[in-house]
């Protein structure tokens, strides 16, 4: 059984439809990044996945279970299992890191203070923010926020971690840092869907790449082929424009 399977997936807004037909799996434990131009949905995919964009076609199953996007319970019920970073940090200016990183355990699950707080704190040190613990987001970097909102996601024990552009919002110099975490992550046995254009970064990190265009999974495959020797044109063509720059 695939920890994630997508089928026939459709979703747009308005009269604009971006996603059309899209159809993948992912394994438990696998990297998948997306990779394909602007537009193309990667960006979509993983906001109807979370459950911020309803979708108007196809069927989304975790770990087995149909996700009823209609039903606010199958939503709740997904979002226990699903974690999203964006590419925006979007954390509380009001709190501390600390408080970022457990509000949401804390005030939304009702998980007792003291074991939210000290699995936050090895979420911190994981990432390289714990002593930072009592700082405010306007005291950090931009690398330094994008790694708290990582240890944000990370603390509601996610079985899957949706990661959108999280490095495109960053100085370059800080871009490393963020990409570092990830990696470390990626030896955790989470399973994960990336959306990047770092695209040495996706080559070494995935398990697999969905090469997206015109809202559809053009072709599927291990870096080693995507990147190598791709075997759909429109994946030949994005390939060999990103990697002659």
């Amino acid at each position: 059984m695939h920890h994630l399977e997508i089928h026939n997936l459709a979703a747009g807004y308005g009269a604009q439809m971006i996603l059309n037909d899209v159809t993948l799996s992912v394994d438990r434990g696998e990297v998948v990044s997306l990779i394909g131009p602007s537009g193309s949905g990667k960006s979509t995919l993983l906001r109807v996945l979370i459950g911020l964009t309803e979708p108007r076609g196809g069927e989304v199953f975790v770990g087995g279970d149909k996700v009823d996007y209609g039903k606010r319970a199958d939503v709740a019920k997904l979002r226990d299992r699903t974690s999203i970073v964006f590419q925006q940090y979007n954390l509380f200016q009001n709190m501390t890191v600390l408080g970022n990183v457990t509000v949401t355990p804390i005030k939304i699950r009702k998980e007792p203070r003291a074991e939210v707080e000290a699995r936050a704190m090895a979420l911190l040190e994981k990432v390289g923010m714990a002593d930072k613990r009592d700082a405010y987001p306007d005291d950090l970097s931009g690398g330094q926020q994008q790694r708290v909102a990582i240890a944000r996601a990370l603390a509601l024990n996610p079985e899957i971690l949706l990661l959108d552009e999280v490095t495109s919002a960053l100085d370059p110099e800080r871009v490393g840092e963020v990409l570092d975490t990830i990696r470390s992550l990626t030896h955790e046995g989470i399973t994960m869907i990336i959306v990047s254009h770092e695209m040495s970064f996706v080559r070494e990190v995935s398990t697999r790449v969905a090469m997206m265009d015109g809202g559809k999974v053009v072709e599927c495959d291990t870096p080693e082929v995507i990147f190598g020797s791709p075997r759909e044109k429109r994946t030949q063509d994005f390939v060999g424009k990103i990697l002659r720059h």
